[in-house]
C-alpha cells in the first residue's frame, strides 16, 4: 500500500512538471515595445519598435527585435538610429508555477546598428553609417495571464562603429564621418507588451 501511494505521488509530481515543461517551451510571442535611450554623445531619445520571441525551454528564451530611435541634437540636426538584433533571456529562478506573476531574467545579445544624422530643414544633407553592437542587462516579465505579459528591461549596449560629427558655419551644416571605429555605449530602458500566439512544438 505504501509503495502504491509513493508511486502515485511520484507520477503526480512528474505529471505536473511535464505540464510546466509543455506550457513554457515552444511558444512564439509577438510584441510591441518602446525604448528610452541615453547615448553618451547624442543625449536622450525615445523610440518605438516590435519583437517576437521563441522560447527554447523553461529557463531559456530568445528575443528578436527591431527599434527606431530619433534624437534632435539641436534645432537643425536630427540623429536617427535603427537597431535590428536578438537577445537570449535566461531565467535564473525557474518556477514550477506557470502562473507566477513576476519572472526576472538576465539577457545578453547582439544587434546591427544603422545611424543617420540629417539636417532637419534639408533632408538631402545627411551622413550615415552601419555598425554592430552587443548588449547585456536585466529585466522581468509581469504576467497578466498565461499568454499576455508586460516586460521591463534595463540594458547597456556597446557599439563598435565610426562616429559622425556635424559642424555649422555660416548657416551651413557639414557632416564628417570618422572612419576609425571606436566604442560608444548607451543605456536602454525598454517596456514591451507581448502575447503568446502559438506553440511551435511541445505536447498539449
Amino acid at each position: 500500500m505504501k509503495i502504491l501511494v509513493i508511486l502515485i505521488l511520484f507520477l503526480s509530481v512528474h505529471s505536473l512538471h511535464s505540464q510546466v515543461e509543455i506550457q513554457n517551451k515552444g511558444w512564439l510571442s509577438l510584441g510591441v515595445r518602446s525604448t528610452l535611450s541615453g547615448f553618451s554623445s547624442d543625449g536622450f531619445g525615445l523610440g518605438t519598435g516590435g519583437q517576437f520571441r521563441i522560447q527554447l525551454s523553461n529557463s531559456v528564451n530568445t528575443d528578436w527585435f527591431a527599434d527606431y530611435i530619433s534624437i534632435n541634437l539641436d534645432e537643425k540636426v536630427r540623429s536617427d538610429y535603427y537597431h535590428i538584433g536578438w537577445s537570449v533571456l535566461f531565467y535564473p529562478f525557474e518556477s514550477k508555477e506557470f502562473n507566477k506573476k513576476i519572472t526576472p531574467y538576465i539577457l545578453a545579445g547582439h544587434c546591427f546598428d544603422y545611424n543617420r544624422k540629417v539636417e532637419i530643414q534639408n533632408t538631402l544633407n545627411f551622413e550615415d553609417r552601419w555598425g554592430s553592437a552587443i548588449q547585456t542587462g536585466l529585466g522581468c516579465h509581469y504576467n497578466f495571464t498565461k499568454r499576455l505579459d508586460l516586460s521591463l528591461t534595463l540594458q547597456y549596449m556597446m557599439h563598435l562603429t565610426s562616429e559622425i560629427e556635424f559642424h555649422e558655419e555660416n548657416n551651413t551644416i557639414t557632416f564628417v564621418n570618422h572612419k576609425d571605429n571606436f566604442l560608444e555605449g548607451h543605456l536602454l530602458s525598454t517596456i514591451s507588451l507581448n502575447y503568446k500566439i502559438m506553440k511551435l512544438w511541445g505536447r498539449k
